[in-house]
Order: C-alpha cells, then structure tokens, then sequence
C-alpha cells in the first residue's frame, strides 16, 4: 500500500507557491547565517578563548531542539486553523528575533550576559523556525499539480539553499572588507539586520497567499481534526517513523556536509575565514542546481528509487570527502557533498510529506521530520567538532554521516513509493 492517500484538489495560483517557496530563504538565511558566522560570534559573544567555538555551537544545538517545540506549537495552528495563518505568525516572530539579533550588546559591553542574550533569541528564532518548513512543504504539496509535487515541493530546498547562497555571500563580503576591530565592533551586526529586512518583506508578501485547497476540503467535508496532535497520534505513527528516517539523512548530510564545513575547514587550519565561505558560495551554487533536477528525476522514477540511491552514496562518499577536505582538495570535497545533501534535501522534502494524508499532515511532520532534524541536524555540527577535538580524526564528520545512512537503509528500502505517477502503474 502506498503511506498516504492523496486526494486531488485543485492547483494554488503561481504567485501563492512562488511566495511559499521562496519565503524558505529567509529560515534558511537566518540558520546557516550562525554557522557560517560561528568563529566570529564565538569572539564577539564568548569572548575567543579556548572552548568559544565549541559554546557557540552548543548554542546553536540548544536553539535548535526548540524546533520540535515551535513545530508542535505551529502545526496545531496549521492544521487547525489553516497553513496561511501559521505561515504568518511564524515569520512575524522570526523578524522580530532577527532584528533583536542585530541590535544585541556584545561581550564587551555586557560581558557574559551578552552571549545569554544571544543564546536566548536563538531558542527564539528556533521556535519560530520550526513553523516555517514543515508548513511551506505542507502548503506546496496540496498546492501543486499531483505530477509535478517533486519539483515544485523541491523548489523549497531551492530557495531555502538560497538563502543559505544570501548568508555565506553577505556573510563573505562582510568579512572581506573589513578589518577584524570594525568586525567585531559593529560589523557582524550588518548581516543580522539583512536578516531582519528580508524576514520583514516574506511578511508582508504571505499576506497576499491564497489558503490550501487540502485545508479548504478539509473544512468543507469537516474533516478538519479536533485535536491534530492526538490525530496524528493514533493515525500516523506509520508515517512519524518513515518521515523520522527521511529526515534524519537530510538534517546530518546537510548541517554536517555544507553548513558545518567552513568552521571544519577553519578549525583543521586549511583556510582561513574568508575562504572558507566563499568556498561554501561554490557548493551552495552547486545545491541550487541539483535541488529541481533531483525533484524532477523523483516525479518520473519516484521517491523511493531516488531515497535508495542517495542513501547509498552518504553511506560511500562522506569519508573520503572530509579527508579530501582536510587535505589538498577542500573546493572538490565540498562540492561534492553539497551536491550530495542537496539531493537528499529535494526529495526529502516530498517524501516526508507524502507519508500523511491531509488531515495531520504538518502536525505528523513536526513530530517526524522536525524532531529528526533537532537530532541531526541541531547536534551534530558540535558532536563532528567535539569528535574531531577528542581524536584527532578530521574524517570524524564523515563517519558519523555514513553510519546514519547505514541505519536507515532499512527502512527505506521498505517504505512505500507515493509518487503520484508511479501510483498509476502500481502501488507498493
């Protein structure tokens, strides 16, 4: 049987899924904007003594596990009250965090308060966040034409890897043309209020998107659920546990193969700061390019083919890319991961959806996909540095990639194909 029974529901207008879709840059903008930054917060905030890298990545993995919470928090508005309005109350809070971001003292002026502050409108941004991509691959999913869902529910990876393109660039720039006291001083506050600009406008633009035609049904059959967490409960378990798995290869191979890899080159000593991002430029193109080829492939052949390959390949490649990093080939290393978790992230993205039906879907995401990426997405950043510090092995991060791949090869060799156009010549 496939995971979930979609009902066919008419198309959204361009414009609502253009604005859904390309709304992710901004989350995306915000997380790898930390991560890229992290060795210069690690000096504002904590001072740039032994360990300060390791506090703000701890930060950034303490923020991250109030994902699971904002997700629980936004899907019951979601699935209860409608995609658009959760859309709209989670990118208002994102901005508000994002412009208090930008206006925080540093250690300097407050000394250890400051890098509390920032710990705390990091939990802040998380908890937004963790509204924001369930509810957009959600809105996509019932939005689009059934044979096109792999390509325009991937458009979400896109953007958001455009976002992430938006953090390393401006974060690159920033960088470049300053020297390290204006940087410190008042310069890392320049790509915060880019943030906050950007979060402002996604605002304003959601406001004009049309509501799901799944959630639109939903209300005229009242089917809408009562309780979505307590639906998703007793009707999802199925679907929490494949969405679980698909998300906890998207979350490692991401935030450990791409937004990670600058503070891993920086930290091995192979380049400094400012090549180490526009290095990450590079293989954020590269994710731009494989995420619609990678939806598309899944539309023709479908999601578990595509799930099955890519697992393989993290299981292979991830090693000896991080050795290739820590040796005389970062540029090809990097890359090649990138292209790697981007793929994955493409069709992630529709397959996790695609194990819900309509009513608790996001709320069966939030409990499936979002508490995978808290796990491996949040932590592992500062579990690969933690490893590599412990024992010496820069290929730490890569082995850790490959053992999560191994782990959930089962499972996805099992699961469901629900790709629409492969449910027309068979179901699994």
């Amino acid at each position: 049987m496939a995971a979930a029974t979609h009902h066919e529901t008419p198309v959204l207008p361009a414009r609502s899924l253009a604005v859904a879709a390309f709304s992710t840059i901004v989350e995306w903008y915000d997380f790898t904007l930390y991560l890229y930054f992290a060795t210069v917060l690690s000096r504002v905030f904590y001072g740039g003594g032994k360990g300060s890298l390791l506090l703000t990545l701890g930060g950034f993995a303490i923020a991250y596990l109030m994902r699971p919470l904002g997700a629980l928090a936004f899907s019951h508005i979601g699935d209860k009250y409608g995609r658009r309005r959760m859309l709209l109350l989670s990118v208002a809070l994102m901005t508000a965090a994002m412009l208090a971001t930008a206006l925080l003292p540093t250690r300097a002026v407050a000394g250890p308060a400051a890098g509390w502050l920032l710990l705390a409108l990091r939990c802040v941004m998380g908890f937004s966040v963790g509204g924001e991509y369930t509810g957009v691959v959600a809105y996509l999913l019932e939005g689009a034409a059934p044979k096109r869902r792999g390509l325009l529910t991937s458009s979400a990876s896109a953007a958001s890897e455009v976002g992430g393109l938006l953090a390393v660039g401006v974060s690159a720039l920033t960088v470049s043309l300053m020297n390290g006291a204006d940087l410190e001083r008042w310069g890392w506050r320049i790509p915060f209020f880019v943030g906050a600009a950007l979060a402002g406008s996604v605002g304003i633009a959601r406001s004009t998107m049309h509501e799901s035609p799944e959630f639109r049904r939903q209300q005229q059959e009242a089917t809408v659920p009562d309780v979505p967490l307590r639906h998703a409960l007793a009707n999802h378990r199925v679907g929490i546990a494949r969405g679980f798995a698909i998300s906890a290869l998207g979350s490692i191979t991401y935030y450990v193969g791409i937004t990670y890899v600058p503070a891993f080159l920086t930290s091995v000593g192979k380049v400094s700061e400012g090549e180490a991002l526009w290095l990450s430029t590079i293989a954020a193109v590269a994710v731009i390019a494989v995420t619609p080829l990678t939806g598309a492939l899944s539309d023709r052949i479908g999601r578990k083919p595509v799930l099955i390959a890519l697992c393989l390949g993290s299981a292979a490649l991830p090693i000896t890319m991080f050795s290739l990093m820590a040796g005389s080939s970062p540029l090809l290393g990097a890359v090649i991961l990138a292209l790697l978790a981007g793929a994955v992230s493409a069709v992630g993205a529709v397959a996790t959806a695609e194990q819900f039906p309509g009513e608790g879907r996001i709320t069966g995401l939030a409990l499936g996909a979002t508490m995978a990426t808290a796990i491996f997405g949040g932590l592992t950043p500062l579990a690969a540095q933690l490893l590599i510090e412990k024992t010496g092995y820069s290929t730490a991060p890569g082995i850790m990639i490959a053992v999560v791949a191994l782990f959930v090869l089962p499972v996805f060799l099992r699961i469901g194909e629900t790709a629409p156009n492969r449910l027309s010549h068979r179901r699994l």
